[in-house]
């Protein structure tokens, strides 16, 4: 079961206009909404917010994981406005209010995982220098994670210092993943790229009941409450040409110089019982970093962000303890 009576339909061509703001998902007010193009011609939906009243001198990035969308940060977002930050989000190509790259928009998919990098520089070239030579901090998550180290591998100097939660540098959720990786290659090469992954489906939710995301039930119907709102916002399955691509990014981060050539200053965090991606392999990654450190999140699922208050307190904590340093 997912999201019920909810289409796909788009109702819009390209890039989403605006933001969607509902009473259970309230968004900070003042955030102004800008279309990026990236050099190959996807456009992005963009927001950035200026500080309400207290104002630290930074800015803060924030990368989404799969199938998000701003929106559904607009709890971080009020978090990083109350701590100072100017605060720029945005959605990947491919989902949220950004280009969809197929005719079947639910589907989740991409080229190749590397043009995430193209996305992740053309905002920062279009938004973010603008605003000057502020100091820039990353909040990435899952996904997010993944672009966002491929990203300092190639310019550590890019951010002062990062924060990731539950990055994606191998999957729990998959036993046997170079397996699933050549049975992704070979089928992309087969043609079937756009297809859904094996036993993926149109849903874009799944129900509360055992779920690996969150334990907090309230910001987990949140995601199903804007859709009905605004159905154009969602994503279902991540396509065989996602997973190929996406699997071969991941082998990469898990090689131990990559890593070590990462020089930026990050705090890593997430559940020792995540269910979608590897918490062995974060802290392993954590550990091979110049300086790199490890936050377990004991109680919390994937979705470290939206969980129950005890563990966003405990993150937000070791959040404001790592910016602070510098």
């Amino acid at each position: 079961m997912g999201l019920q009576g909810v289409g796909f339909k788009m109702m819009r061509d390209g890039p989403r206009i605006d933001l969607v703001s509902i009473p259970e998902n309230p968004l900070p007010e003042g955030g102004r909404v800008h279309h990026v193009q990236t050099p190959d011609g996807v456009r992005l939906r963009v927001a950035h917010w200026q500080p309400l009243r207290l104002e630290n001198g930074k800015v803060a990035i924030v990368l989404q994981g799969r199938t998000e969308f701003i929106e559904r940060y607009a709890e971080t977002v009020d978090a990083l406005l109350q701590r100072g930050f100017h605060v720029v989000a945005f959605d990947w190509r491919g989902q949220g209010g950004s280009d969809r790259l197929l005719a079947d928009k639910s589907r989740g998919h991409v080229d190749q995982f590397d043009d995430y990098l193209l996305d992740l520089d053309a905002v920062i070239s279009s938004v973010v220098e603008p605003l000057g030579s502020m100091p820039r901090i990353a909040l990435a998550h899952s996904m997010g994670g993944a672009v966002l180290l491929r990203a300092l591998h190639r310019e550590p100097a890019r951010f002062e210092r990062c924060v990731l939660s539950a990055p994606m540098i191998g999957l729990s959720m998959v036993k046997r993943p170079k397996a699933a990786h050549f049975a992704a290659r070979m089928l992309a090469a087969l043609g079937f790229s756009s297809h859904y992954v094996p036993g993926g489906t149109d849903e874009a939710t799944i129900p509360f009941a055992d779920n690996p995301l969150t334990r907090d039930e309230a910001r987990h119907a949140i995601a199903g409450k804007i859709f009905k709102v605004a159905p154009d916002l969602a994503i279902a399955s991540p396509t065989i040409g996602w997973a190929a691509t996406s699997f071969a990014a991941m082998a990469a981060l898990q090689h131990p110089a990559i890593a070590a050539a990462i020089t930026t200053p990050i705090l890593i965090a997430a559940g020792p019982d995540d269910r979608i991606t590897s918490t062995p392999m974060a802290e392993a990654f954590a550990a091979r970093l110049p300086y790199g450190r490890f936050l377990a999140l004991p109680g919390s699922e994937h979705e470290v962000l939206l969980e129950i208050e005890p563990v966003r307190a405990a993150f937000w904590q070791a959040f404001d303890g790592f910016i602070d340093e510098f």
